[in-house]
């Protein structure tokens, strides 16, 4: 895949004996692709990422994949507490909820697929750490948003999307199992409350039911999510 190449001067080194098990896609939520790759290479923001990938689908290099770029911020996935150590992160230019949120060109979620598909090959990610954002953070963080081609990238084998017919138990009718659910998946609910986390899952994988409580199918697409990643 061809880059163009813009370095950062925003990483540093990963921890030693680190590895890169997680691909955290975002938006950059600023009004240009120049604006957003202006303020991932100054030094005084002190933010970075990997990659970013423009509307028509140019894919600027900014951080060695060998190195930790600062995109995650706060947050957690599973038991990892430091993501920006163990991910590689991909900014995707949209303008993201502030900006005026628009739908991705298919252009440029051509060219996420391919090179989220080129990371996947160089480090061992599994489906079930290929996250946004705002799973990572649900309380800060919404990007890369509803919008998102999250069903596309998993038909062509990047992440998960939940599988059709039963899975696991049924609803009992409480969030309290719910919680337990997202936790499995991956959610850290001490550093969110229960109703972000769960719009952070709808977001992700079951923009439908996006704002309305949790019910029976939040459940049978928790359990075959958990089924897949081996949970």
């Amino acid at each position: 895949m061809a880059f163009r190449d813009r370095p950062s001067p925003n990483h540093s080194h990963r921890p030693e004996g680190a590895s890169v098990d997680i691909l955290v896609l975002h938006y950059t939520g600023m009004v240009s692709a120049e604006a957003a790759l202006d303020r991932l290479c100054d030094p005084a923001a002190e933010v970075s990422a990997h990659y970013v990938v423009e509307e028509d689908g140019t894919v600027w290099r900014l951080v060695d994949e060998n190195r930790r770029a600062w995109h995650a911020g706060r947050g957690a996935w599973g038991d990892v507490q430091d993501v920006n150590s163990r991910s590689i992160g991909v900014e995707i230019v949209n303008p993201g909820h502030e900006y005026g949120y628009r739908p991705f060109p298919a252009a440029q979620m051509r060219a996420v697929a391919d090179l989220c598909r080129g990371v996947l090959a160089r480090h061992p990610i599994p489906p079930g750490n290929v996250i946004a954002h705002s799973d990572m953070a649900p309380a800060r963080k919404q990007d890369p948003g509803e919008l998102f081609g999250w069903q596309g990238l998993a038909d062509a084998g990047i992440g998960l999307w939940p599988e059709r017919g039963p899975h696991g138990t049924a609803w009992d009718g409480s969030d309290d199992q719910v919680a337990t659910l997202l936790a499995r998946l991956g959610y850290d609910l001490t550093i969110a409350s229960f109703a972000e986390t769960l719009t952070a899952f709808q977001r992700h994988w079951h923009v439908e039911a996006l704002g309305r409580p949790a019910d029976a199918e939040t459940v049978r697409r928790l359990h075959s999510l958990i089924a897949q990643a081996g949970r």
